[in-house]
């Protein structure tokens, strides 16, 4: 197979662009856990309302998922670097002016609702931007794909770890609004990180070579039309990335898959938990330490997965990592088990989570070709995260009419026979037989929805 989008002299090895990227990625994200403990805390506490603790998770996440679907074409033409510091400065502004506001006592809830909705457009893009930029920064640094998508696995338990117990500990002590003027602080870190230590091609060799690569006959078209240097518009880019995600069963699946389990984990962390934690007696503690332990494993988890996941069976230890991390941490909530039992399943659940990213990552890199990759990334992720918005939302009104037990109980059931039940397609065998192959050749535009996935 031939690479593609290989510029005609490579890089000098430097692994600068990749520690940079994984630093902004770390800071941003930390922010972000934060924010996750202290701003349902806040509408929590202040309202007493787990409706309306949903409805902002909903806000939040609804501009996430439809800015971030439309946004791979400006990525692969723009480049990922710009994009990235654009938004976490719009996301720093913005979720700066919540406590602000909130400390001149000019903060009624339909504003609330308006700078999360900001928060949640810029937030999109600008992860979808660092996501995009991990294949190009392991080019640079010469590290294998897997390495480097389990080292960016391992970035995100990190933030997750440290994320809830900043975030617990601040509300604990300095109340909800701390927790999100540091959440603005990390957005405007990650923005100055991405700006500074990143070069200013990155990202931008793509983008450059899409001309070259729209296909002889594309551009003959263009030529008789007297525009031969044009590139390709917006929508026809957006229609090149859905004819690919289209022709993909494997990603298919797994979108399926993730779609639903994203759903039930949105309305776990952000009612379930924090009303466990209310009704328990915990507080934002307790939602501190689940966190914590559910990081510091996954944390484990990742570091293994980037020295020893490119020799392990992928399939095997996906669904694996899946029956850890699932449906025991909602029924351990359940059952009213003591804290330590509590701990102890969100850290087996944490460790198994920590294999997860670093296999899909290296299966969507594979299999996508370069060119494609902002867009196609673009539409599978908020595809995947389409029930995120939904989640807090379907969370708090089943938990207002039927109680938290219940909903703990069948949130479990459904995400223990969502990712048993999809592990039987025969979709799945792919994640083991094309690996190790590189990545996906690249495709012309004219190619069609029924063209075959990557072959050996």
């Amino acid at each position: 197979m031939t690479a593609v989008d290989s510029p005609a002299a490579a890089p000098p090895r430097s692994v600068r662009p990749l520690a940079g990227v994984l630093a902004a990625t770390a800071v941003s994200l930390t922010g972000t856990r934060v924010s996750a403990i202290a701003l349902p805390w806040f509408v929590l506490a202040t309202t007493g309302s787990a409706t309306m603790t949903g409805l902002v998770a909903f806000v939040e996440m609804t501009p996430y998922v439809l800015v971030k679907a439309f946004t791979g074409p400006l990525i692969d033409r723009l480049g990922p670097r710009v994009v990235s510091w654009t938004t976490d400065a719009v996301s720093a502004v913005a979720a700066g002016l919540v406590p602000l506001l909130h400390g001149l006592g000019v903060l009624p809830f339909w504003l609330l609702l308006i700078m999360v909705a900001v928060v949640g457009a810029a937030r999109g893009p600008g992860d979808l931007a660092k996501e995009v930029m991990v294949p190009e920064a392991a080019d640079r640094a010469r590290v294998p794909l897997e390495r480097a998508t389990g080292l960016s696995g391992v970035t995100e338990r990190l933030a997750s770890t440290v994320g809830p117990a900043v975030g617990g500990g601040l509300v604990a002590l300095l109340g909800p609004m701390a927790g999100l003027a540091v959440n603005a602080a990390a957005f405007a870190l990650g923005s100055l990180v991405i700006a500074l230590a990143l070069p200013r091609g990155m990202g931008r060799a793509v983008a450059a070579a899409q001309p070259a690569a729209e296909g002889t006959k594309a551009q003959d078209e263009r030529e008789a039309l007297g525009e031969p240097g044009e590139q390709a518009g917006y929508w026809r880019m957006f229609r090149e990335g859905f004819t690919f995600l289209r022709g993909e069963p494997l990603l298919l699946t797994v979108i399926v898959m993730l779609a639903v389990t994203n759903l039930l984990d949105a309305g776990f962390m952000t009612v379930l938990v924090p009303v466990w934690a209310r009704e328990s007696g915990g507080g934002p503690a307790a939602i501190g330490l689940t966190g914590s332990a559910w990081g510091i494993a996954a944390v484990t988890g990742s570091l293994i997965a980037a020295a020893v996941a490119h020799r392990l069976p992928r399939r095997a230890v996906f669904f694996a990592g899946f029956l850890l991390c699932g449906a025991p941490r909602f029924l351990v909530l359940a059952l009213d088990a003591p804290m330590w039992a509590v701990l102890a399943v969100f850290a087996v659940g944490g460790f198994g989570s920590g294999f997860l990213n670093p296999i899909l990552g290296a299966v969507l890199f594979e299999r996508v070709p370069r060119r494609l990759l902002g867009r196609v990334r673009a539409l599978g992720d908020s595809l995947a995260w389409a029930g995120i918005p939904l989640g807090g939302l379907l969370a708090g009104s089943a938990v207002a009419f039927a109680g938290l037990i219940p909903v703990l109980f069948v949130s479990g059931g459904l995400y223990f026979a969502t990712t048993m039940l999809a592990g039987l397609r025969p979709e799945w065998r792919e994640m083991d037989r094309l690996r190790g192959q590189g990545q996906a050749a690249d495709v012309p535009d004219s190619a069609s929805p029924e063209r075959s996935a990557v072959s050996a």
